[in-house]
């Protein structure tokens, strides 16, 4: 069974049914986190995951749409003013409730949509299920060179000896979700994580590999491309928005 490891796929549906194209047929896909924000088209993306039930660990995007998310839901329900500045609307959460048809945008500030009490179940539960997603996937199966896999949104070896120290955890999670540090040969796991992008191709080592590469840098030279890194035979696979190929 071949298993092949997403970029961030921030909101680009269509780049990731182009990238799902390209792959082996029938591989298993698993995800390194930020399926949301900045593109246009995330609520797509995440029903496409739990509707075929992918597997994905939480990115820092995922934390983020948790937290002012569930105000925004808790605001709504509660007939108070919804925020127009946070770190999660500066950051691609407005394209995420845009994509969710939850607003709109009327002279640069969000307005709720008249009847988005009737409609707003999904997003709520899409939040509900990103509460489930763990901060890494440990597969049973070794790469080749006989590493342990372990998938992660950032560089999880710096960090892996304090997984199971619960007195830990919170430092652990914050370099999980949000660190940018390369990481160094220093266990013996083979790590694929995203969340730093890097130009034209993923950045490949015998002990790691960083598959994102910028889908949602459209128009940036160098980046604009989701790619994949299948665990078994070591091939990358990448995809952009101008070679979009529909599947089924």
């Amino acid at each position: 069974m071949n298993h092949c490891i997403v970029g961030d796929v921030h909101g680009e549906y269509r780049i990731l049914l182009n990238l799902i194209a390209k792959t082996p047929l029938n591989s298993t896909l698993i995800f390194v986190g930020d399926l949301v924000d900045r593109g246009e088209e995330s609520a797509k993306v995440i029903r496409f995951v739990r509707q075929h039930k992918l597997l994905s660990v939480l990115g820092n995007h995922e934390e983020m749409m948790i937290e002012f998310g569930t105000k925004f839901i808790n605001d709504i329900k509660n007939n108070r003013p919804i925020a127009q500045d946070n770190i999660w609307l500066n950051n691609g959460g407005k394209e995420t409730l845009l994509s969710y048809g939850l607003v709109s945008i009327i002279n640069n500030q969000i307005v709720p949509h008249p009847f988005i009490r009737e409609f707003i179940f999904q997003f709520e539960d899409d939040i509900e299920w990103m509460k489930s997603l763990p901060l890494y996937i440990e597969l049973e199966d070794k790469q080749p060179s006989g590493r342990t896999v372990v998938i992660s949104h950032s560089a999880i070896a710096p960090v892996w000896k304090l997984r199971d120290d619960a007195i830990s955890f919170n430092n652990f999670k914050n370099r999980v979700l949000w660190g940018r540090i390369r990481p160094i040969d220093s266990e013996p796991i083979f790590n694929v994580f995203g969340h730093t992008p890097q130009k034209f191709t993923p950045d490949t080592h015998k002990h790691y590999v960083n598959i994102d590469t910028g889908a949602y840098k459209k128009g940036e030279k160098g980046f604009g491309l989701l790619s994949a890194y299948c665990i078994e035979s070591g091939e990358v696979f990448s995809s952009s928005d101008i070679d979009y190929a529909k599947v089924g």
